[in-house]
């Protein structure tokens, strides 16, 4: 074969690009002229191919059965025909047929070039499921390739050919990239699609607050510290309870660090964003005691059967306990598992177990992250039936969604894909003039405020809260 070691010479490049083994190529390199061959004799041909690198030359042998009537040409040849070879075939023997690559038509090369460049990629989603699929929770780190509506895609520095996207949902709305921008985010899932693997990171999860404590502070690495909860609402207040193994390590003092330098790198890459420390506790009452810092909690009244808890407090206390727009006593909650219900000491029994003392609404400048109905868009009522009849009933179902996915939902054409685009645009792009009001509470250093515990006893708890607007809010020093 004249080109047998260019051939070969071109594969070991390609292989050395894509980090393929050798004994993958040998693979790759059957497969594609097994490919070939079925072009030329029938999809069900068998063949013997030997690869000799040190002469660059390629040895196939197309093998057919020796059979008294042809069932399937592929593979079987008529006993007359074989017999022209050789006149001692008898049937059930082998005729082996030495083939010439360069014998190979154009359609027999393309479709061994088709199936050499498709077991490439195949290998290459793979590799990608096989490296993150068990790296749920891991910090990835890389760079903004390009926004669009919304969404980031991004570049990572280990998997440069990986599908990395960051949707809307999971950004913080306080924050902005641009295309060439460095970004860290945790890895959330790995979700399948029809052109493979595709890594959803978020910035926007609880799990992004832990996974860079773990890479600041070392005790969290090797699993002195245990981080047991976290919970949050991002762009504003973060909570994390955590534990040590090791009875002379403080976990809350392991997570702050000398001055606040391990803490002060976390809020740095979170863009200011309130953080309290919790030393969690295996009762759930002193745990939801600490949770509520730095509100002190006069008591706590549990419901093991409903996991409900009734928190009082002194009135001097209730404004600190609730926090801004009741931001403190949700986290509380989410952060313990359980329905955290507070009342202050003078009302709680006046008052049903089920009365609220604050209220859902948003300070004036505040960013809206939540879902909403398709209903309350503009849509005609034939839209919204078609995507209400496919699953897709609110916003967040369709805000990742493509042109070319709402046209292959049943009832909706290219006016309505072209409409829910626009809308889909209007609300996820925000204008440049809106970028400077990003850090109106940032810029100040991180200050650390040391909220009360406990009284007294193994109730006793240290909470610090740290973030650039600790000392705006109510209580604060």
């Amino acid at each position: 074969m004249s080109n047998a070691t260019q051939i070969l010479a071109a594969f070991r490049e390609m292989t050395a690009n894509k980090s393929i083994s050798r004994d993958e190529l040998h693979d790759l390199i059957k497969d594609g002229i097994l490919a070939a061959l079925a072009k030329r004799y029938g999809p069900n041909v068998e063949a013997e191919i030997e690869i000799d690198e040190d002469t660059g030359k390629i040895g196939i042998t197309v093998l057919k059965e020796v059979v008294a009537e042809v069932e399937d040409s592929s593979r079987q040849i008529l006993l007359e025909e074989a017999r022209w070879d050789d006149p001692e075939f008898e049937v059930g023997d082998i005729l082996e047929v030495p083939v010439e690559f360069a014998h190979f038509g154009r359609n027999a090369v393309m479709a061994a070039k088709q199936r050499i460049l498709q077991r490439v990629r195949e290998g290459e989603r793979q590799k990608i499921r096989d490296e993150y699929e068990h790296r749920v929770g891991e910090l990835l780190s890389g760079e903004t390739q390009q926004v669009e509506r919304g969404k980031l895609v991004l570049m990572l520095n280990r998997s440069r050919d990986a599908d990395a996207i960051i949707p809307w949902k999971e950004q913080n709305p306080r924050e902005r990239f641009r295309q060439g921008d460095p970004i860290r985010a945790v890895l959330k899932k790995v979700e399948e699609t029809p052109k493979g693997p595709r890594l959803i990171l978020s910035r926007a999860d609880p799990l992004f607050v832990a996974a860079l404590f773990k890479l600041e502070v070392p005790e969290i690495q090797q699993g002195i510290v245990e981080i047991r909860g976290a919970a949050r609402e991002v762009g504003f207040r973060s909570k994390i309870a955590v534990s040590s193994r090791d009875e002379s390590i403080d976990p809350v003092g392991a997570c702050v660090g000398l001055k606040g330098s391990r803490v002060r790198a976390v809020v740095q890459e979170l863009g200011g964003e309130r953080i309290d420390i919790v030393p969690w506790h295996p009762d759930p009452e002193i745990y939801a005691k600490r949770a509520l810092a730095p509100a002190r909690v006069a008591k706590v009244i549990s419901n093991y059967e409903t996991r409900t808890m009734t928190a009082i407090v002194d009135e001097d206390q209730l404004s600190l306990a609730i926090g801004r727009n009741g931001q403190n006593v949700r986290l509380a909650s989410q952060l313990i598992g359980w329905q955290l219900d507070l009342f202050g000491s003078r009302e709680w029994l006046e008052r049903g177990a089920e009365a609220a003392l604050f209220g859902g609404g948003s300070d004036e400048g505040e960013y809206d992250n939540t879902d909403f109905s398709l209903r309350d868009l503009d849509l005609a009522p034939a839209t919204l039936a078609a995507l209400e009849a496919a699953g897709y009933s609110t916003f967040f179902d369709v805000i990742d969604m493509e042109r070319e996915d709402f046209l292959r939902i049943p009832g909706l054409g290219a006016d309505e894909a072209d409409r829910l685009m626009s809308e889909i645009e209007r609300l996820t792009v925000e204008d440049e003039e809106d970028e400077g009001a990003v850090a109106e509470e940032g810029g100040e250093a991180p200050s650390a405020e040391a909220a009360g515990g406990d009284e007294g006893g193994e109730d006793a708890g240290t909470d610090l809260t740290f973030g650039s607007d600790s000392e705006n809010l109510p209580g604060s020093k």
